[in-house]
């Protein structure tokens, strides 16, 4: 056995054997839980760090099974255990979620953690550490880590801090790193493909056929931002509330906090950052505008902490979700918008709402009820025949809308052969059929729209369909 073997290894919970800091997922699940709780937070915070993570802890348990922990580093661990080394799990972390991660791991012959009284960081884990090894390895991954590496025999760097990297890499032993680009995954955070569904906005002044007017496409143009910022604000929130259902999902799991290769503490930031652009740009439109945009906030803040987990509450609230953004756009641009127009939205899209839970239900079909339980979502495998009705039958209500808007005076007014835009109806009944069929044989993503954005055949419809307005013009 050589040296480095002989000698126990003490290993770091937060940011190195999970990719994560456990108690930032707790308190996000905590406020998710018991909003009020916000109010009780300042005051534990007040009694120390030692104590905030005591009290969290005693109302939040993190399934340690679904926590993203460094595989490579992980892997490497089983190796040393394998070859005989004591490993210790050496956290600041609270003790009940040390030994849930430790149980879980199955390596760890000790654990240093923190407990009501003491936080067991910076000087306060060296020293506990030195009382019971003299000579130890450590592997950590920020700054709080430093006293210990000044005082290990063996430094292993596991997904590095800047300063830590720049410090220690010339003397660490080992070097872990498994995240991916963080430009990168601050864009995919903010879900800018989701920005599509904000198009919307221009539907008033497209419509009005103003698309030529600068001045009016300016202000659509302002509006999309506003509102596409305003939404990846509440999409950064709805992830972080999110964290331990996501990580139970297939694909989910991969987003970019659920999986650690984001710091929950980054999104925390960007929330507020994203809502104080939106407003910013709010203002530059008319008040109404700003208005309802704050109306679109204010109800996705409760779509995203609560109304996404009651059963049909949380598509009704995603159809006017969309149609709200329609009003948005005529209020930005001084444009009228037909209520046929948005009554069709929102049967359109409280149909694509219903695709979207009716394809999470199949999935959830082939996975195990653990997972399930994790979703968070008031739907049952049984709920499938009637959420195929009630979608099927609101895709096809919205084209009856559609043809009731087309005997309207408004499009007698704007175009000059309106008979061609009945040419939609064939075109729409065929995109809505197809969307259920598809989703029906569990061939949809989970997000229709983000299917659609990468579907030929809407790409195919979309042409046709701007054929055939140039015609009616």
């Amino acid at each position: 056995m050589n040296d480095s073997t002989s000698i126990p290894l003490c290993v770091d919970l937060d940011g190195t054997l999970v990719k994560l800091d456990t108690l930032h997922q707790a308190l996000f699940l905590l406020l998710r839980r018991s909003p009020m709780s916000v109010f009780q937070i300042p005051g534990w915070i007040a009694k120390g760090k030692a104590y905030l993570k005591d009290q969290v802890m005693q109302r939040i348990t993190l399934d340690a099974t679904a926590l993203p922990y460094h595989q490579e580093f992980l892997n490497y661990l089983r190796q040393q255990h394998q070859s005989g080394r004591t490993l210790i799990l050496a956290t600041a972390s609270n003790y009940r979620t040390a030994h849930a991660v430790a149980d879980h791991i199955g390596l760890f012959s000790d654990i240093i953690s923190s407990n009501v009284d003491t936080n067991m960081r910076h000087a306060q884990k060296l020293e506990t550490i030195q009382e019971r090894f003299p000579r130890f390895g450590y592997a950590g991954n920020d700054m709080a880590d430093f006293p210990l590496w000044d005082h290990a025999e063996e430094v292993i760097l596991v997904n590095p801090t800047a300063p830590a990297q720049k410090k220690y890499a010339a003397k660490a032993d080992h070097i872990f790193i498994e995240r991916r680009p963080v430009p990168k995954m601050l864009l995919k955070a903010m879900r800018c493909q989701q920005w599509l569904k904000n198009l919307l906005i221009f539907a008033p002044m497209f419509l009005a056929h103003k698309f030529i007017d600068t001045g009016t496409l300016l202000q659509a143009a302002i509006a999309f931002f506003a509102f596409s910022f305003a939404a990846s604000s509440i999409y950064v929130l709805n992830d972080l509330f999110d964290l331990s259902a996501d990580q139970h999902h297939p694909r989910k799991c991969r987003r970019p906090f659920a999986s650690g290769d984001l710091s929950i503490a980054v999104g925390a930031l960007l929330i507020p950052l994203l809502a104080i652009l939106s407003i910013i740009l709010g203002m530059l439109l008319p008040t109404a505008f700003l208005i309802t945009l704050l109306i679109y906030y204010a109800i996705t803040t409760l779509y995203s902490w609560k109304l996404k987990q009651l059963a049909i509450v949380d598509v009704l609230t995603l159809a006017i979700l969309y149609s709200l953004r329609i009003v948005a756009g005529s209020m930005a641009t001084a444009t009228a918008a037909s209520s046929w127009f948005i009554i069709f939205a929102i049967f359109l899209f409280l149909s694509l709402a219903l695709v979207k839970r009716l394809s999470e239900l199949i999935e959830m079909k082939d996975n195990s009820a653990a997972d399930n339980a994790h979703r968070e979502r008031d739907y049952q495998i049984g709920d499938l025949p009637l959420l195929m009705a009630f979608g099927t039958a609101s895709g096809y209500i919205s084209v009856f809308v559609f043809t009731m808007y087309l005997d309207s005076d408004t499009v007698k007014t704007l175009y000059s052969h309106p008979e061609w835009l009945w040419v939609f109806c064939p075109l729409l009944l065929y995109w809505i059929t197809r969307i259920w069929m598809l989703a029906w044989r569990g061939q949809m993503h989970d997000d229709p729209l983000a299917f659609a954005a990468k579907d030929w055949h809407t790409y195919l419809i979309a042409m046709l369909g701007v054929i055939t307005l140039l015609f009616a013009i």
